[in-house]
């Protein structure tokens, strides 16, 4: 069997697997056979198999650090029995001594010259991993193999580094035959994308990985047709009775609008579990809150929309060869065309949030009032470019896949690439760019497809309409089509539109009526940063339109509309709206929210703010939110304008400078006023690291109304601060750590403040963490202990803490723990005015408990140094927003034993929501 199978192969590598899976399901007995060609350009003395396998490790292997950086800790405490492995390798009767390692190099016995072939021969035993680690290994339900038995590195000439196994669907062999018989227990069966010849035998030629499924279940085929020919679909999971039903009825369809445009259409299709989920189309799930359940879409249309996107990313990886690391935005930015060009046929009036807008609460319909809710279903991906792009977070699409963010993965690889193609067929006709499409899909689909071919092919057949498309890959781009101004001249429209870029890029004009008839013109441009004039008809006019819908991935849509009539001819309309929303650009908005907020001297803040920062970040930005105070009935407020710089390219990632002020209560019947200017830069950062870095420097002045009493004990009413920091903070799991630097001064003091913190998770779920303080003056002349180091309580002389009780010295709000200066949750001290160092450390020890301890040494001025220190009992109901602390022993003793207990404990209350959204979006930023 084998020898027939190789002489069809020709000059195809060929691989023959006989694996034998044990009762328990976690070990395979292999005998393999690989006839290898040399299909280099020159003679080898030495195979490079990867044994991927050998990735399963907790610590130090490229899988460990990535699904840590992916904020997944379960490889990381893995138990022994649950990593996968191989032992016993033999090739070709020799032990082979580096079993453990991805890269395993295999000498030849001779010289293997070009196009000449060898056979080798290897023996082994595969224990599987646990498959919640990558989906693949061994599981309750199914065994999945998938990247487990050693292979020739299709790839070697393209990227002679070692290369290892991340979880990111690599191919590591392409264009092999491969035949896998199967021995299994009693009563399993087995799945794969190679075709089954006879039960538990398969056999094929992939032009990707082979993945084989076995299972005690037998999981659904549909069997369709499709231009007079079948096409069996297989599926790795179970399906319900209504979705098979309308898979069998869209199937069909979706299968000849691939082939209409590729022409392409495979034999067989096997879905996995974890193919599905992870090419699923993103962003139609029910919305579930509570009890309440919400469909954006009818189940057929997810069934449609969800499994378009599977099967087009499925057909294009077993049929097209591709380096994904390099080449990924190829097959990605294709599935992504299709979809949109899907989305254009069956699915031109769907909206964004589908049927979610028709949600009634009370029978009101809030989400009527949202863009969100009239947007096109197609505008999808250049919104989410947009919303990446203003937070400064994307990357060009040429990145190494391994190297993207897992949200840019999407974004940028599949939907700016697909926005892009689509955006070339408009240009040069969609019929025409299909035609090409399957042209050269058809001439190059034995071998790796070269992009730079590829793209300059595309050129050529576009007129040279997409020559950008190469050097916009390799950069972050933030291209600008301005629409500037327009005048009237012999009946014709002379429209003046400013480019920023140097690149080539065509673009879309059209003009709009009243009724919303649309007349479109293309124009080329020129290989350099441009200003022209285009003259069109007037006609009936009423909007200009430069690239509408998000068509084209452009870093600012503001000055792509202009209106010809009216009051606003040649500028914006202004619009309000209730709530923060999706901007649109064509008017200039502002959004009025509801503010609420509380402290124990204003008490109930009932407010609303104005701002003109929608959902997306801008560069200038303003927000005024003014409250009316129901404990002192009278109105306080804050405000802020800023400008922020988010340069494509640069050390820093963004730089904003703004002034604010604000207005409120401090104690009773006592106000303060703060001006603040300050300008802050976060470094660049790689969007794959929890690492960032930023520094800061701030003018601050304060006025604060005294009582007499104040006045008479000399307190400060005015003051100005002057800071600087530096920040550096590593977010990872594991091992989080941060460094804190400050330099603050007035006219009587200048100090000088150091923090780190280090926090180890020694087990699942269980941390104990370090944080030293120190700080010294360099000169202290105040006039009272203010601006002091707190030791069990800080002084919020700058009014940057959250208390709600500001001056409270007595009661529950004073029981208040801010986290800072010395850190104490004892009262062991007051303030300190010359130096202090200190040593925090919390460890878990039992469900929702941590023990503490705090220890420090601390100088006043004309007074010898005093060493102190606490411990006690922490409370975590919801871990660092929400924690209560219970002293026990401390410098001054015992402290349960103390009449004023009730008055010891502290209490952590933390409102910002910034930090929990920064924490939920860890792993995908």
């Amino acid at each position: 069997m084998i020898s027939g199978f190789v002489w069809v192969s020709a000059q195809k590598d060929s691989i023959y697997v006989e694996a034998k899976l044990s009762a328990d399901r976690k070990t395979v007995i292999v005998n393999q056979e690989i006839k290898y060609f040399n299909k280099t350009e020159n003679p080898q003395n030495e195979i490079r198999l990867l044994n991927w396998i050998s990735a399963y490790k907790p610590q130090n292997t490229p899988l460990a650090n990535r699904k840590l950086e992916d904020q997944n800790r379960e490889l990381y405490f893995a138990k022994p029995e649950e990593l996968g492995k191989i032992e016993n390798l033999k090739i070709s009767g020799t032990d082979i001594s580096d079993w453990e390692k991805e890269n395993i190099y295999y000498h030849l016995p001779k010289t293997l010259n070009v196009g000449e072939s060898t056979k080798i021969q290897l023996q082994y035993v595969l224990h599987l991993p646990d498959a919640r680690f990558t989906k693949y290994g061994t599981s309750e339900k199914n065994i999945s193999l998938k990247y487990f038995f050693p292979v020739p590195d299709s790839f070697e000439n393209l990227d002679p580094s070692e290369k290892h196994y991340k979880d990111v669907e690599e191919t590591a062999n392409h264009s092999t035959f491969w035949t896998v018989n199967l021995d299994l227990p009693p009563n399993y069966y087995a799945e794969s994308n190679l075709t089954q010849l006879h039960p538990n035998y398969f056999g094929g030629y992939l032009k990707n990985d082979p993945e084989i499924l076995i299972s005690s279940f037998n999981y659904p085929e549909i069997v369709t047709e499709v231009n007079g020919k079948k096409v069996l679909v297989s599926f790795g999971y179970p399906l319900s009775e209504a979705e098979k039903l309308n898979l069998e009825k869209k199937i069909p369809q979706q299968l000849a609008f691939i082939e209409g445009r590729t022409g392409i259409l495979p034999e067989k299709i096997f879905i996995s579990e974890k193919f599905r989920k992870k090419e699923d189309f993103f962003g139609n799930d029910d919305i579930k809150f509570w009890k309440f359940r919400f469909e954006m879409f009818s189940p057929d249309q997810n069934v449609d929309l969800d499994y378009f996107g599977i099967l087009a990313q499925n057909i294009l990886d077993q049929n097209f060869i591709s380096y994904k690391s390099a080449d990924h935005w190829f097959k990605n930015g294709l599935k992504t065309y299709l979809e949109i060009q899907y989305l254009k046929k069956y699915y031109e009036e769907a909206k964004l949030l589908g049927k979610l807008p028709e949600a009634s609460l009370f029978g009101i319909k809030p989400l009527k009032l949202f863009r969100g809710a009239k947007l096109g279903l197609i505008e999808r991906y250049g919104i989410a470019y947009q919303y990446m792009m203003t937070q400064n977070l994307d990357q060009h699409i040429s990145e190494r896949y391994t190297g993207l963010s897992n949200l840019n993965q999407m974004v940028i690889s599949d939907f700016q690439t697909g926005s892009l193609f689509n955006f070339v067929s408009e240009k040069m006709g969609t019929e025409n760019f299909e035609d090409f499409l399957k042209n050269y899909l058809n001439e190059n689909n034995e071998e790796p497809i070269n992009t730079e071919d590829f793209l300059n092919h595309l050129a050529m057949k576009s007129g040279y309409s997409s020559e950008f498309l190469q050097d916009y890959f390799s950069e972050k781009q933030r291209v600008n089509f301005n629409l500037k101004k327009f005048k009237r001249k012999d009946g014709n429209l002379e429209i003046t539109v400013k480019k920023n870029t140097d690149l080539a890029i065509p673009f879309k004009l059209e003009t709009v009526n009243k009724i919303g008839e649309r007349k479109t013109y293309w124009y080329d441009t020129e290989n350099k940063p441009s200003e022209n004039i285009f003259v069109i008809p007037e006609e009936d006019a009423n909007k200009i339109v430069i690239n509408s819908g998000h068509f084209f991935p452009e870093s600012n849509f503001r000055d792509n509309y202009l209106y010809t009539k009216g009051l606003f001819s040649n500028t914006k309309k202004i619009k309000f709206k209730l709530f923060t929303d999706i901007p649109n650009p064509e008017f200039n908005e502002i959004y009025i929210n509801p503010r609420f907020s509380f402290n124990a001297y204003d008490k109930v803040l009932l407010g609303l703010n104005f701002r003109n920062e929608g959902l997306f970040k801008r560069k200038f930005s303003y927000s005024l939110t003014p409250y009316f105070s129901s404990g002192t009935k009278q109105f306080t407020g804050s405000g802020a304008v800023s400008y922020t710089f988010l340069p494509a390219e640069s050390f820093y990632r963004t730089l904003s400078l703004g002034i604010s002020g604000s207005y409120f209560h401090y104690d009773y019947d006592l106000s303060y006023k703060k001006f603040s200017a300050a300008a802050n830069m976060n470094f660049t950062k790689n969007p794959r690291s929890a690492i960032n870095r930023s520094a800061s420097i701030s003018y601050n002045h304060y006025d604060k109304q005294l009582t007499p009493e104040m006045i008479a004990e000399n307190e400060y009413d005015k003051y100005n601060l002057w800071a600087a920091n530096y920040s550096y903070i590593d977010n990872r799991l594991i091992h989080e750590k941060s460094l804190g630097i400050s330099i603050q001064g007035m006219e009587d003091f200048q100090k000088i403040s150091a923090e780190s913190f280090y926090r180890y998770e020694f087990a699942k779920h269980k941390k104990i963490s370090f944080r030293l303080f120190g700080g010294y003056f360099l000169s202290n002349k105040t006039r009272n202990d203010i601006f002091d180091y707190g030791i069990s309580k800080v002084s919020n002389y700058s009014f940057s803490y959250g208390l709600i009780g500001q001056s409270a010295t007595s009661g529950i709000l004073a029981q208040q723990f801010i986290l800072a200066d010395g850190g104490f949750k004892s009262y062991v001290g007051t303030t300190a005015n010359q130096w202090i160092t200190s040593l925090n450390v919390d460890s878990h020890v039992w469900k929702m408990f941590n023990v503490y301890g705090d220890a420090g040494v601390y100088k006043n001025k004309g007074k010898n140094a005093e060493f102190i220190w606490d411990s006690g009992v922490k409370l975590r109901l919801i871990p660092d927003f929400i924690e209560i602390y219970f002293p026990v022993y401390s410098s001054l003793g015992f402290e349960p034993s103390f009449k004023d207990y009730g008055e010891r404990i502290r209490f952590t209350l933390v409102f910002n929501l910034g930090a929990v959204a920064n924490t939920l979006r860890r792993g995908w930023y």
